[in-house]
């Protein structure tokens, strides 16, 4: 994940609170962890994949 830029949803507040974070400029993978525990490890997805789930939870929100 050399090169992985992480980004916070801009719906994400700034104190500290359930964050998740998404590293999406790298070839074939987007990568998700969680801000309170950067080094726990990471979900990867493929892109169609994540688009599509992210999709679904804007459709039902």
């Amino acid at each position: 994940m050399t090169g992985a830029r992480w980004h916070k949803s801009t719906k994400s507040s700034s104190n500290g609170g359930d964050c998740v974070e998404v590293a999406d400029n790298l070839p074939g993978r987007v990568y998700v962890r969680d801000t309170k525990d950067r080094d726990g490890g990471t979900l990867t997805f493929e892109p169609t994949a994540w688009s599509a789930f992210v999709a679904d939870v804007t459709r039902t929100r």
